[in-house]
């Protein structure tokens, strides 16, 4: 067998005009995916358009020669390593509660919204969910595959490097390549959770990012804490709990 050489293995590095044209296909998939789909599955229709904006990044990663890695996807080498990973979670899912609730009870005392009753898109969304255990197991399958997962990988892991690469060599890029995805992050929330989840989710979304960046671009911990703190969400609906 012939070894390939490291020409014909090197990913393929874009220019900045190629990054532009290439983040403009994959947020035109995500819109008008979302579109389409709104009018046939509303309460799916993100997950959906997020699928397809996942396989055109895999489209785009392939031939590029890319590895999934670059978004923060490490491979887990040993049995031990997951274990590591648990503390850096526990972390994440701290500041998401935190950072959550934070900026929505100072939306509230601002007067900007109530957190008292949920947006009328979220009953719309999740309002038969409680009590109701297909429901309930579907959304859970979904948080741990669309969210924890796929928005993870959307949001932090190619954004941030998309981002990323086509700001100069400046201290502020960093903030900047976290501050964009997370604007994106909470519009993409908007439509169903209204201005308060605008705010809050691009405010958690740019507390992932820079724990993202903290953690050396490992996304593994985002995802954990992104599936648990969906999970405690779906699990208060589903048992009716008020928290």
């Amino acid at each position: 067998m012939i070894a390939a050489s490291p020409a014909q293995t090197a990913p393929v590095q874009p220019g900045r005009l190629g990054l532009i044209l290439e983040i403009a296909l994959v947020m035109g998939v995500l819109i008008s995916t979302k579109l389409i789909f709104d009018q046939v599955a509303w309460k799916y229709a993100g997950p959906i358009s997020l699928a397809f904006t996942l396989a055109t990044i895999g489209v785009i990663t392939c031939l590029r020669k890319e590895s999934w890695s670059s978004f923060g996807l490490r491979r887990l080498r040993r049995w031990w390593s997951f274990p590591l990973i648990l503390p850096q979670g526990l972390l994440a899912t701290i500041a998401i509660i935190g950072i959550g609730a934070g900026t929505a009870y100072l939306g509230d005392f601002l007067g900007f919204w109530s957190v008292e009753g949920d947006a009328e898109g979220v009953e719309a969304r999740w309002g038969n969910i409680q009590g109701n255990l297909p429901v309930y197991l579907t959304w859970l399958a979904i948080a741990w595959t669309s969210a924890a997962f796929g928005e993870e990988i959307f949001f932090r892991g190619y954004l941030i490097d998309r981002v990323g690469k086509l700001l100069p060599d400046a201290r502020w890029a960093s903030f900047v390549s976290i501050l964009i995805p997370a604007l994106i992050f909470g519009i993409a929330h908007a439509y169903y959770q209204g201005i308060q989840g605008l705010f809050t989710t691009g405010m958690i979304g740019l507390a992932l990012g820079a724990l993202y960046l903290l953690n050396k671009r490992n996304l593994w911990p985002n995802i954990l804490a992104h599936g648990i703190v969906d999970t405690l969400a779906f699990t208060a609906m589903y048992l009716n709990l008020d928290i």
